[in-house]
């Protein structure tokens, strides 16, 4: 299975101080990347039109950042999902940021629950995962149906064939 879409359906570009209404953007389809995020700076840059990517927090400048970006749910249940794994690791919580957005490789603190035989076995915390970006779109198997909205981005239920995991 690939990732089916990533999406927006609005934004505001702070950059210029306006609202920019783009309507639901597909970012990747079916694998294939459909379009980048773009303040007004880098769509004039590239000469493309802004998609109304822009985001600041105080005392910066702005720069390119998603709003109401989310994954599209897919058909299965976050339970069913579990009952696949025999032996891995459903995380809940990821701790800062570790992402080298030229090499694709990816490490990241994270706390969850630990899976025996298709079941949440105990906690976890203060553990990390690693893989690389690729590999992890690469490795997508299913997609659960259990999108809920908690912040500017969103995903429901992925699991990933493979990944790294270290701690105790």
């Amino acid at each position: 299975m690939t990732m089916d879409e990533w999406s927006e359906d609005w934004a505001l570009d702070r950059s210029m101080a306006k609202v920019c209404r783009p309507g639901r953007r597909q970012w990747w389809r079916r694998g294939v990347l459909k379009s980048y995020l773009l303040d007004t700076y880098s769509g004039r840059k590239l000469g493309l039109a802004s998609t109304g990517n822009a985001s600041r927090s105080v005392g910066e400048n702005p720069s390119v950042g998603p709003t109401n970006f989310y994954l599209a749910p897919g058909t299965k249940i976050a339970q069913d999902i579990i009952k696949t794994v025999k032996q891995g690791l459903y995380v809940t919580d990821l701790i800062g940021f570790g992402i080298n957005m030229v090499t694709g490789d990816y490490s990241r603190g994270a706390a969850g629950f630990w899976i025996e035989g298709g079941e949440l076995a105990y906690p976890v915390e203060e553990i990390t995962i690693a893989g690389n970006l690729k590999d992890m779109f690469a490795g997508i198997e299913m997609i659960g149906s259990d999108l809920v909205f908690r912040g500017r981005i969103a995903s429901p239920t992925v699991k990933i064939a493979e990944m790294m995991v270290a701690g105790s």
